[in-house]
């Protein structure tokens, strides 16, 4: 059987789109449909597309082209090792923006590919690590400096019920019973005992 082509591509999240990546693949020459898709973080390699394609679909003799290095991770020792592996199992790597890559060399030559190869991955694999590490950096400082803000993250909070204090005045003086009021207030039994919590009320359990 003919040695296959397959493309990888990664975008970082459902909102970034992958369209640029696909474009440059199938322009080399990689058919569409053999095109895997993640759209989840490169931190690191435990992805379902990628995790797929190297366990289930390729296969000694083939070729994997993606278009980044970091479209294989953002973590330089994750990138290094799914290089080693890919070589060990005769599977070929195709950067798209690593040219020497590209060109495939005599024997002779190939000990001088692979040197300046290395040099170029240790780099680029750096320079992938080192991006993720300030895009981090950049979330925690936006974090802290929204908590000085007093800007609330999550689900924004939801309104006591506008019957509240009235109903809440029932169970207080005995007249109707917690289950009573949740039903009366239209509130589910976790949202009567956190509101009870958030207001101080004391009340009873049944």
């Amino acid at each position: 059987m003919d040695n296959r082509i397959y493309g990888y591509a990664r975008v970082s999240s459902r909102e970034q789109n992958e369209d640029r990546q696909i474009e440059a693949l199938t322009k080399f020459g990689v058919p569409s449909e053999n095109i895997i898709v993640d759209k989840c973080s490169g931190k690191d390699t435990e992805r379902e597309g990628y995790q797929y394609l190297k366990r289930q679909i390729l296969r000694s003799g083939d070729t994997l082209v993606i278009k980044e290095l970091d479209r294989l991770s953002r973590n330089k020792d994750d990138i290094k090792h799914e290089l080693e592996d890919f070589k060990q199992k005769g599977i070929k790597i195709k950067i798209l923006d690593i040219p020497t890559t590209l060109t495939d060399f005599s024997n002779e030559q190939m000990w001088v590919m692979d040197m300046i190869n290395t040099i170029l991955i240790e780099v680029l694999g750096s320079i992938a690590e080192n991006e993720r590490n300030k895009i981090r950096s950049r979330q925690r400082e936006g974090i802290e400096a929204a908590h000085k803000k007093n800007v609330k993250f999550g689900r924004p909070e939801q309104p006591k019920p506008d019957n509240w204090d009235s109903v809440m005045l029932r169970v207080a003086s005995g007249a109707i019973r917690p289950v009573d009021a949740m039903k009366e207030m239209g509130i589910t039994r976790s949202r009567y005992y956190y509101l009870c919590e958030r207001y101080d009320f004391k009340r009873g359990t049944k």
